[in-house]
């Protein structure tokens, strides 16, 4: 089914040896507390470490860092370690940017229709990118941002508005698909309940979908329905990008901030997940990440256009 053999093709290992020439000052730099363990393949590259690794006269530490960070980075299709530079990799995120990586500017949106079922959604073969998160968690705002264009996707301060599934076309050539908010939605539990089950169809029957860009909430702590949501896409393998919203909100008093919810995240995920899924830092409001964003969602999608 061309859901296992080409959407699924997204799972990508991260690369196998750090190349001597990166500097690790070069990845984003999200705090790590604990100590390096190289034992600990799971375990993400400390912030502080900014060395370049020399062969010959690595130290144990940094023998160890190494083993660490090629869980690290997310490298995509047509990459070698070893061609990989500082330049390649996109700010705010573990993305490397590859040769599939093209024209990200989207010039026109439409939308083209709202269905109930899985079975209703267009059937004309162009790639998409499913959006999925909590009710609250900003998803229109970002689609809103995405294509620059006000009302594109519905906003409003009562969450739980999206309730079918959405399909925009962008640039008359692939799809941004506005998924139902799960958690807290004003809805019924009858209806939260038939939310979950028709996006699940669409997850495990979509052989169009390129990615799903699961948006979790970086200004608050990690929440236990998205875990659960993310360790869902994985155990049934569909590819997922972590897109981590309000990164520019600052909770006061003893809140903590988004990159240290961020850290927390990504270390409960690593629980479950072999390897590092890809994930970026964005912002609605600043336009933090729009660009990146797009960058590492045109790469994937020319490469599902080209096999």
């Amino acid at each position: 089914m061309q859901v296992v053999s080409k959407c699924r093709l997204f799972n990508f290992h991260l690369f196998s040896i750090f190349p001597q020439s990166i500097k690790l000052n070069s990845l984003p730099k999200i705090p790590i507390s604990q100590t390096p363990n190289p034992k600990n393949h799971h375990f993400c590259i400390h912030a502080s470490a900014s060395r370049t690794f020399k062969s010959s006269s690595a130290t144990s530490a940094e023998a160890s860092a190494s083993i660490l960070a090629k869980k690290v980075l997310f490298m995509p299709p047509g990459v070698e370690p070893e061609d990989i530079t500082e330049d390649m990799i996109l700010p705010g995120s573990n993305i490397v940017v590859g040769p599939y990586a093209g024209d990200a500017k989207i010039k026109e949106v439409e939308f083209v229709k709202s269905s109930n079922r899985p079975k209703d959604c267009p059937k004309d073969e162009r790639p998409e990118f499913a959006m999925l998160g909590r009710s609250n968690v900003g998803k229109s705002s970002l689609i809103n941002a995405l294509v620059k264009k006000k009302e594109v996707a519905l906003t409003s301060k009562k969450p739980g508005k999206t309730q079918l599934i959405n399909h925009f076309l962008v640039n008359k050539s692939w799809y941004i698909v506005d998924l139902p908010g799960y958690g807290f939605a004003n809805a019924s539990e009858a209806a939260r309940m038939d939310w979950s089950s028709f996006t699940k169809g669409y997850f495990l029957n979509r052989d169009t979908l390129v990615s799903v860009l699961l948006l979790i909430d970086a200004s608050v702590p990690p929440q236990k329905i998205d875990l659960d949501c993310a360790n869902w896409l994985g155990r049934n393998k569909i590819p997922i990008t972590f897109v981590f919203t309000k990164c520019d909100k600052m909770k006061g008093g003893k809140a903590k901030r988004p990159d240290q919810n961020i850290r927390d995240f990504q270390e409960l995920i690593r629980q479950n997940y072999k390897h590092q899924p890809p994930w970026i830092m964005t912002s609605s409001v600043s336009g933090l990440g729009r660009d990146e964003l797009l960058l590492h969602m045109s790469q994937l999608r020319n490469y599902w256009n080209n096999e």
